[in-house]
């Protein structure tokens, strides 16, 4: 019986290194060999009652005919349960990736290492670590039948990724599916909004960061950072504080933000440009405008919205002095919204307009030029960082 990889990406291909793998994907029109000896097939050639598991990369669609003819379907999570050290997993709509690094921050000390959707498949962590933290994305989750973490970390959820979902629901559930199963002596952080859970799990509920302060000891006020890092910062302070009954919070402040999230600009003539490339989704961008809320936005939108209604970013933009620059595949979408809501707009489609644009009008003063998407950038950019990184020449070359 044949072990079979679905989709040949980055988790695959570090799973691949072990040899022994017969592995499909679309983009194989023929049958060949990797360089570890592993066969490469279109996907037209699986055999299910020949395959005796079958792993996907974690963003291969439940609609694929892979999926849906495998009967032995696990995911990475499940193929290393045996070997997992005491593991943190971490997920969210967003937010998911900070906290991620802020836990492994202030937790390698005690000898952890950090992977999952943050970058580092679980192929390639160190099997002696004491703690793997894990970013865990709703694809993950939704693959995942046997494996468990000692502590689930849940930050809050909307909207996002109902194409590849099927609708809110069904990505709600995945985020939930973790707690279902955990075991007796691990523990949750939940949004209070699923009070009532069933779980052997001990269970912490919150709904903002006073309720986060309570479990981890840690004042807001003795923390550097500010909305929407602030959750994040508390988040990994009391992981810190289940696991080792401490939260170092003077350690912490020392944790620099990654670039493309909220980072600030200014361009030649001392304005403001605030790159968000990494907001993909609804709640991202809302964390932005908040911010902001005391200047007047010029807001860039637009890309592939992933089948989610951006209504309520219009909505909250419309109590504020917003003006919109549509880009990307659903710019007729950003302008139809910005009009429903009455929302100056402009339809730009393209990101160099969009900063041209702005350019003609934002003064020094009081005002900003916002990249906050809410949408991913695949329609038009390699990855979101490539997205960020042209906002930032278009900028230098005002």
């Amino acid at each position: 019986m044949k072990k079979s990889l679905f989709g040949y990406a980055l988790t695959t291909k570090a799973l691949a290194k072990t040899g022994g793998w017969d592995i499909y994907d679309d983009k194989f029109k023929e049958i060949s060999q990797d360089e570890y000896r592993n066969l490469l097939l279109p996907t037209d050639k699986f055999d299910a009652s020949k395959s005796k598991l079958e792993i996907p990369s974690p963003g291969f669609p439940p609609t694929h005919n892979l999926v849906k003819n495998a009967r032995n379907l696990i995911s990475e999570y499940d193929y290393f349960k045996d070997i997992m050290p005491v593991s943190v997993w971490i997920s969210g709509t967003n937010g998911k990736t900070t906290t991620t690094k802020m836990t492994q921050f202030l937790l390698e000390k005690y000898g952890s290492d950090m992977g999952g959707n943050v970058g580092n498949p679980l192929a390639t962590l160190n099997k002696n670590a004491k703690i793997w933290i894990l970013e865990t994305s709703s694809f993950t989750l939704h693959y995942t039948k046997l494996a468990s973490p000692n502590v689930y970390v849940l930050l809050p959820i909307t909207p996002d990724h109902i194409s590849w979902h099927g609708s809110m629901q069904e990505y709600e559930k995945a985020k939930l599916k973790p707690v279902l199963s955990m075991k007796e002596g691990s523990v949750a952080i939940l949004p209070k909004k699923y009070k009532g859970i069933e779980s052997l799990a001990q269970i912490l509920y919150y709904e903002d960061e006073k309720d986060l302060e309570k479990i981890c000891g840690v004042e807001s006020k003795n923390l550097t950072f500010k909305t929407p890092f602030l959750m994040d910062a508390l988040m990994a302070l009391c992981i810190e504080k289940i696991l080792f009954d401490k939260a170092d919070f003077e350690f912490l402040n020392n944790f620099i933000i990654e670039p493309n999230k909220l980072e600030e600009i200014k361009d030649k003539f001392g304005r403001l440009w605030v790159n968000d490339t990494k907001a993909t989704n609804i709640d991202a961008a809302l964390q932005a405008f908040k911010r902001y809320k005391e200047f007047k936005i010029h807001a860039i939108i637009g890309g592939d919205d992933k089948g989610v209604d951006l209504s309520e970013i219009f909505e909250i933009l419309s109590k504020q002095n917003a003006v919109i620059y549509a880009i990307g595949s659903n710019t007729n979408k950003i302008i139809n919204l910005s009009a429903k809501f009455n929302l100056k707009a402009f339809k730009c489609e393209f990101l160099d307009i969009a900063v041209k644009e702005i350019s003609k009008t934002m003064k020094k003063e009081n005002e900003v030029g916002l990249l906050s998407p809410a949408c991913a950038s695949l329609d038009q950019f390699s990855s979101y960082a490539q997205r960020g990184d042209e906002f930032k020449k278009f900028i230098n070359l005002l």
